[in-house]
């Protein structure tokens, strides 16, 4: 194709998706260049040791360094892209791209939910392309739906499971009764999950996705600081076999939605009812539903880490970058976006599963709901199961209720000599 544009790409990072993407720029060149009407031409390659054996070998005319101003500073580079992670160098690496007049391609969420306001802003004022698809549940084009394919809509609301490490320690809990700890080991040993899960098990890399995902559907800004979160550490296989009895799978989802009174966010476990499609999201798998006023429900499911699915996703926003398309990076003719409206602490509703490790005496159950309808707070199931060496464990599946008025009625619980245990509470997806 004689009329080929050349379009020079800078790399920094060459670890897995950093590979993923360079086997695929060979390999599918001629998809490539018949989608786009570019050659792509990979110039410059960023490492930290350019000494390090490579799964994925370079093409003959790519250079490898160590310095991220050969990137910034080449006028030949079009593209920046930016797969090292964390939040510096990579911050500066992407305002000094974008100060250079490059488009920018990554797959960083931290940094753009922790520091993304700044750079929206400045490629916003350049008319630069700050593209992220791959920061989000890896394969699946979410950002690209909610930017443009779903842009007649008034989204209302989205819930996801955005980490596959935490989908597949709760499918190992769930699947094979295997206790927390035995499923996380196991999760390591495939490479899901990191040495340090800290990010993924805490909740922290779902919250990081959900605050990219609020940006595009509500075009707000909601503050990372301010995001509620609890992670699955710790959970108790007990729980999840208790959820099954009532119908439920256990799935640490991120979730927001619009309300009249603000915008609803957080991400928490949550029990979901097993004939939806979110509890039938298995392993490493992702998968995120989005409500709009006039699609209805929308269900996107996939691949959400790997060299490959996250490489795929950060290739097409080199496409979309080098066909140069008008740069709506937030989604919005607005670049700097206002903060959210945030719904009052004491304003979210929701069901609730409760689990009490109490001692086998009588009258625990009376005391207990007592304590409940003080609060306002209606019991729909209960039960009671054998005694364990921590107690006799006393279930109860709670009515729809203002999450403070059940937070309050615990915390007035706990107190009360006849628990054994700390007591466990999860919201419920109905």
């Amino acid at each position: 194709m004689s009329s080929l544009r050349t379009v020079t790409l800078g790399l920094a990072g060459f670890g897995t998706v950093g590979g993923g993407l360079v086997q695929l720029l060979q390999e599918n060149r001629k998809e490539l260049e018949a989608r786009s009407g570019c050659s792509f031409v990979l110039k410059t390659v960023v490492v930290r040791d350019p000494s390090r054996a490579r799964s994925v070998q370079l093409p003959p005319q790519t250079r490898l360094t160590t310095s991220l101003s050969e990137i910034t500073d080449d006028p030949e580079i079009d593209i920046a892209i930016e797969l090292m992670g964390g939040i510096e160098p990579a911050r500066s690496f992407i305002q000094s791209a974008l100060e250079h007049g490059k488009h920018v391609v990554t797959a960083n969420k931290a940094l753009l939910a922790e520091a993304g306001r700044g750079l929206f802003a400045l490629a916003g004022r350049s008319g630069l392309r700050l593209l992220y698809e791959a920061s989000v549940a890896g394969g699946i084009p979410v950002i690209q739906v909610l930017k443009d394919s779903l842009a007649g809509n008034a989204i209302h609301s989205i819930e996801g499971i955005l980490n596959g490490t935490s989908n597949f320690i709760l499918s190992e809990m769930s699947s094979k009764g295997a206790d927390f700890s035995t499923a996380l080991g196991e999760a390591q040993e495939k490479g899901y999950a990191e040495a340090d899960p800290t990010l993924d098990i805490d909740g922290f890399d779902t919250a990081h996705k959900l605050v990219l995902l609020i940006r595009l559907a509500f075009g707000v800004e909601y503050p990372f600081a301010r995001m509620p979160i609890q992670g699955i550490r710790g959970l108790d296989s007990m729980d999840i076999e208790y959820a099954r009895e009532f119908g439920y799978r256990v799935k640490l989802l991120g979730q927001a939605r619009m309300t009249e009174q603000g915008l609803e966010a957080g991400v928490y476990p949550v029990l979901v009812r097993h004939t939806y499609l979110l509890a039938r999201v298995g392993g490493a798998y992702n998968a995120v539903r989005i409500e709009g006023n006039a699609v209805g429900s929308l269900f996107l499911h996939g691949l959400g880490a790997g060299a490959l699915p996250t490489a795929s996703a950060v290739l097409g926003d080199i496409v979309a970058a080098a066909r140069g398309t008008t740069p709506f990076n937030s989604g919005f003719i607005e670049q700097v976006l206002p903060e959210a409206n945030i719904l009052p602490e004491d304003m979210p509703v929701s069901p609730y599963y409760v689990r009490f490790m109490v001692k086998d005496q009588p009258g625990v159950l009376h005391i207990l709901t007592g304590v409940l309808a003080s609060h306002g707070i209606s019991i729909a199931q209960a039960f009671q199961r054998g005694a364990r060496t921590s107690g006799v464990p006393l279930v109860l599946m709670l009515h729809e209720g203002r999450v403070s008025d059940v937070q309050a009625a615990l915390k007035e619980i706990s107190t009360m000599d006849f628990l054994c245990a700390p007591i466990v509470a999860y919201r419920v997806l109905d």
